[in-house]
């Protein structure tokens, strides 16, 4: 499984990486910084073009460039990307950011755990649920 971690903190993307292989992932995990290099990394565009296309994303919502509000509400309007699952996670817990999350299509929202033990039992939990339960849809 390929997965797309949209994520600007070099430390919870360090994290979420170490977690996935702590837990014997074979998912293959691919960060981008920013709204911008997201919809290109999905869209194949540009550096991105030999990329594969990810079964997943992991979005965060406060990003530079381009806001993560924006480029989820991108992913669910492109007729290409929009079966493509996409977990919104935060650090924000505004009811406002939650709600739009849904209302804009998202999967599910998490709120990321400030506490490093339970950020790693997260990022586990997604990778378990997401690779050995669901059936993802074909790109």
């Amino acid at each position: 499984m390929d997965i797309l971690l949209v994520e600007d903190n070099p430390g919870d993307a360090r994290l979420a990486s170490e977690a996935f292989k702590e837990g014997g992932s074979q998912t293959r995990l691919h960060v981008v910084q920013d709204g911008i290099e997201a919809l290109a990394f999905l869209r194949g565009e540009g550096r991105y073009g030999a990329e594969p296309r990810p079964d997943l994303v992991l979005l965060d919502l406060n990003l530079p460039r381009k806001d993560g509000r924006e480029v989820l509400a991108e992913i669910k309007r492109d007729e290409a990307l929009r079966s493509t699952p996409v977990i919104v996670l935060t650090t924000s817990q505004a009811e406002s950011d939650i709600r739009y999350g849904y209302e804009q299509y998202a999967n599910c929202y998490i709120v990321k755990p400030v506490d490093f033990d339970r950020f790693i039992d997260v990022v586990k939990g997604i990778d378990s649920f997401w690779s050995k339960m669901v059936r993802l849809p074909p790109h």
